[in-house]
């Protein structure tokens, strides 16, 4: 009932209870009063409950202090955190200080030189709501503050708006003896609970479960590697999912109706399933007395996470299936953030840069290798780059080769890396597994930092084919487009780890495997070039790793062209040449609209050490022209697909990756259609 005064100042009975017992503070802060009522009792012993679940909704931000009071939307709610603990900092100091009076917008700079990044994607995912309303509070479970969490507007057909029974929710998860354990708190707190609240609470076991993983990385410094770079894999993936869990959690409360914010949930729970998988892998060869434990914890915590990504993924998900032919955004057509000397520079980098002047340099960050830019390596520049971004930060990389390894961690946001043209301009490395580098350790370029886009550049991991796995290309990031690139290596060129990617025009060049991992990636019009490998192997261009029919990832060919390099294409009756394999259990692939070359076996597909996964995969194939596209001698697997229009539609831009929300943004083309 205390949750009454909160939501209800002025009905009838808070104000008779506050005249009585808390006429000069909040209910919140009330003493002990003389002689109270049994109500009163019992209204008091529930507030310690109730605190734990509130949090400080933010109106003019007058009220709120930004150190002591729980206004961060995390679990449980919390204050923020300094950007460092050791500087004095005014400990009074109220929200509306990081709020433009103008605008009513977060002041992003000051927010950067006061709070934790690690806060700071929490706060710029709330909004002011108004400079004449006071802060309050709000139910941590909910933005509207009814502990009962029964006014979210999700669909009605996944939310039953009366009580639900935890059991009948948990037999339909992959855990339901976790799930239902993970309920128990909503249950003893009768809150009449429904599947959105259920839901919920699960995702907030996982976050705690998650919390207490972090704790226990942070003490395995004495884990034995058995390759390089496994641990500290660990901790920079279990960052992301701790992330990625506080942004699924905001993105449900506020999604209502918005069939985006839940596929943007389901996206950053499936990339947290990805996460474990690496870790686990990296983990194997390691030795020490914490294993046990660690991969224990792991076990525990996305458990929380396969129930919560399982349970969401009930909810009926909106198509917008156009009958029409595509719609081909050209290039061009910027969003207002590109100024007009970006715009021209984006559309044409091979123009050069010194043109009369034609460009600040303190707009564009120049890299080049001669010593005649700001830097004369791109890692310089992406140290220099602004930590969590929201606007474009363009880094122009003149003609060179730069040998190293380079890194966009998940603090650099927004990052564009703009070349002088693939033939002119070459990032290379040489990490391989065959050197002891974990295969995700071993990327010339790993991209971590959401909205990373690059263009006219080569990527290459010059390893060879004898020293096995080696990544030219890493992305577990998302939104993140490339555009005219080269992507070249042997065996694992391009780790499509997680989240939601975009590749257009592109050449990319491998032996086995040389496009994996468990993204939704979308590729249009890229040259996919299978080289010749070692005596005795065969060729593969994909192998997708998506574990669990909730998981919304892919490879989704369209508009491309699978070719053979010629030393390869001479040897194709002594090498055989597939489109994919199944890396795990639910792996998924499609090849849409794109032209085959003949050196690929007519099977088309082949199946993974052990046979795993043909009835539980999803390859498909649709309208596909050249000598190798003839399905007739296909595999007879019930998880392969000769798609029709709307299975295949299903993985177009709009549809695979929510093409529309974001692809605009990058200036690249594509296509939103079939």
């Amino acid at each position: 009932m205390g949750d009454i005064f909160i939501q209800y100042p002025s009905s009838l009975l808070a104000r008779v209870l506050k005249g009585r017992y808390f006429r000069l503070t909040s209910p919140l802060e009330a003493k002990k009063a003389y002689s109270p009522s049994f109500g009163w009792q019992s209204i008091m012993a529930a507030k310690p409950l109730l605190q734990q679940g509130l949090r400080k909704t933010i109106g003019a931000g007058t009220i709120t202090q930004i150190w002591s009071d729980p206004w961060i939307l995390d679990i449980p709610a919390r204050p923020a955190r300094p950007l460092n603990r050791a500087n004095n900092h005014d400990p009074l100091l109220k929200v509306n200080t990081l709020i433009r009076g103008d605008s009513r917008s977060w002041d992003l700079p000051l927010i950067r030189y006061l709070i934790h990044p690690d806060d700071i994607p929490l706060i710029l995912g709330m909004r002011p709501i108004r400079n004449s309303i006071p802060d309050g509070y709000v139910w941590s479970h909910t933005t509207t503050g009814d502990p009962q969490i029964s006014t979210c507007q999700i669909d009605a057909s996944w939310i039953d708006h009366g009580p639900s029974s935890a059991t009948s929710f948990c037999k339909n998860t992959p855990y339901p003896d976790t799930c239902f354990h993970s309920l128990k708190l909503s249950i003893s707190i009768n809150i009449s609970p429904n599947i959105l609240s259920f839901l919920l609470q699960t995702l907030e076991t996982a976050l705690s479960e998650a919390g207490k993983l972090t704790d226990l990385l942070s003490s395995a410094e004495n884990l034995v590697e058995g390759q390089r770079g496994s641990l500290q894999d660990c901790k920079d993936l279990h960052h992301i999912t701790s992330s990625s869990l506080k942004r699924s959690l905001s993105k449900i409360q506020d999604g209502s109706y918005d069939s985006r914010k839940l596929a943007d949930a389901r996206a950053y729970l499936s990339a947290a399933l990805t996460n474990k998988n690496t870790c686990l892998e990296g983990l194997e060869s390691a030795s020490g007395p914490l294993k046990p434990k660690l991969v224990t914890s792991f076990d525990t915590t996305y458990k929380h996470v396969s129930n919560s990504l399982s349970a969401l993924s009930k909810q009926r998900k909106a198509s917008n299936m156009k009958t029409g032919g595509k719609n081909r955004r050209l290039l061009g057509l910027f969003p207002d953030w590109v100024t007009q000397k970006d715009r021209r520079f984006l559309e044409d980098s091979g123009d050069g840069y010194d043109n009369n002047g034609e460009y600040d340099p303190s707009e564009i960050l120049v890299v080049a290798a001669d010593g005649t830019g700001n830097f004369t390596t791109i890692n310089e520049a992406i140290s220099f780059a602004p930590d969590m971004s929201n606007e474009r930060v363009l880094i122009y990389i003149r003609e060179g080769v730069y040998d190293e390894n380079v890194e966009i961690p998940i603090n650099k946001t927004n990052i564009v890396l703009i070349g002088d043209g693939s033939d002119v301009t070459f990032v290379t490395g040489n990490r391989s597994v065959g050197d002891g580098w974990t295969t995700f350790r071993s990327a010339t370029l790993a991209v971590s930092g959401e909205g990373f886009l690059a263009r006219d550049i080569t990527i290459t991991n010059t390893a060879g084919p004898e020293k096995h796995q080696a990544v030219a290309l890493r992305v577990n990031a998302d939104f993140v487009a490339l555009y005219r690139c080269v992507i070249d290596g042997y065996q694992d060129t391009l780790y499509t780890h997680s989240f939601r990617q975009f590749y257009r025009e592109c050449d990319i060049y491998g032996t086995i495997d040389y496009i994996f991992g468990n993204a939704a990636a979308m590729f249009q019009g890229c040259n996919i070039v299978s080289k010749l490998p070692m005596p005795g192997q065969f060729t593969v261009v994909t192998a997708q790793s998506r574990d669990s029919p909730d998981e919304v990832t892919g490879i989704s060919m369209q508009n491309c062209s699978i070719l053979a390099t010629e030393e390869l294409h001479n040897s194709s009756n002594e090498v055989k040449s597939y489109l994919g394999r199944p890396w795990r259990e639910y792996s998924r692939t499609v090849v849409m609209e794109s032209f085959i070359d003949e050196f690929i076996d007519g099977s088309g597909w082949t199946k993974w050490t052990g046979g795993e996964g043909l009835d539980t995969l999803y390859y498909g194939e649709y309208n596909n022209n050249g000598p190798g596209s003839e399905t007739i001698k296909r595999v007879n697997w019930s998880g392969y697909h000769i798609m029709g229009y709307e299975d295949a539609f299903k993985f177009t831009a709009t549809e695979f990756i929510t093409g529309d929300g974001w692809l605009g943004s990058t200036s690249f083309p594509y296509d939103n259609g079939i």
